[in-house]
């Protein structure tokens, strides 16, 4: 008689525990509606707010960039990784604002445009970065518009005003990685037309950037470079002016081969690097297709550099007769 009392007082409280976990699933907590989400209007979601960046343009702000870039970002740079810089005569008798277009495979691609670029040139040259990723917090904004004079771009279709039109309107160089985002494997992605758009719609010329080496010396991934100053290299190429009547399109298709034969001529020579363009073989940049690891693994190796040898004389006496 007792077993069975305690049994049905068991099921009593799996019941009533059972109907108060209905009724809680069922309730309006705090201020939910009773209306499911899929039958509630579209509300479009609140913009995103601009981090402002003309202060890092001004004059106070040009100071302030050239002492961070002077005393800590162009040490820190050299002391981190080995740089080798070819093509600065390309600036010789050509006139400011231009864009430079480059390939991203690492985080260590913006120092190495700015920390290579010639003093005067550096000054007065502004680098687009991503809105999400640069300026999602105050401090990651701040810092990046001091030290590498950023200003934000929308990579998903929103709207900014601070344009990179508006920044070359103003006389400041634009730094473009038209592959939009840091490359997965080193290796170069599809070319955007936001760079050959703005060329033409301005009629400034671009400056083709071939970038090697920075995969191996910082890849995705990793904070900070790989230990034991890799090597890194810089090629700048012939400034690209857009054709009368060339469209964004035929122009960042001459883009694209501008860098990719730059990144042929670095591995390569400069004469092996013209044939290869004036034939149609110049290899493409994007890589091989095969396995990603192989893809990968190809990358981490870093570029070779040419070393000159020093031949120590090595005094000898010889005795007197």
């Amino acid at each position: 008689m007792a077993g069975r009392r305690r049994s049905i007082g068991n099921e009593l409280v799996r019941g009533t525990a059972r109907e108060v976990r209905m009724v809680a699933r069922g309730w309006r907590w705090g201020r939910r509606t009773l209306v499911p989400r899929s039958a509630e209007p579209h509300t479009p979601a609140p913009g995103r707010r601009e981090f402002p960046t003309r202060w890092a343009r001004s004059p106070a702000g040009i100071a302030l960039r050239e002492f961070v870039q002077r005393a800590g970002l162009n040490p820190l740079f050299r002391f981190e990784v080995e740089p080798h810089v070819t093509g600065l005569d390309v600036f010789d008798g050509l006139r400011m604002p231009v864009i430079f277009v480059a390939n991203h495979s690492s985080h260590l691609d913006t120092p190495m445009v700015l920390c290579t670029l010639p003093d005067v040139w550096r000054r007065r040259t502004a680098m687009a970065a991503a809105a999400d990723y640069f300026f999602d917090t105050w401090w990651r904004a701040t810092g990046s518009a001091i030290a590498f004079n950023t200003f934000p771009i929308e990579r998903r279709g929103g709207q900014l005003a601070t344009t990179p039109g508006s920044v070359l309107e103003e006389g400041w160089n634009v730094v473009v990685f038209p592959e939009g985002t840091r490359s997965p494997d080193g290796w170069t992605g599809r070319f955007r037309l936001g760079a050959a758009y703005l060329a033409v719609e301005h009629g400034v010329p671009v400056v083709p950037i071939a970038l090697r080496g920075s995969y191996a010396a910082m890849p995705r991934g990793r904070g900070w470079p790989v230990p034991g100053r890799p090597p890194v290299r810089v090629r700048y190429g012939r400034p690209l002016f857009p054709g009368e009547g060339e469209g964004p399109r035929d122009f960042g298709r001459r883009i694209s081969s501008a860098v990719a034969q730059l990144l042929d001529e670095d591995r390569s020579t400069w004469w092996q690097a013209m044939r290869n363009a004036a034939e149609g073989t110049t290899p493409s940049p994007s890589g091989p297709d095969v396995a990603p690891w192989r893809r990968i693994w190809a990358q981490t190796a870093p570029p070779e550099v040419e070393r000159s040898r020093r031949v120590w004389a090595k005094k000898r006496r010889i005795p007197l007769p």
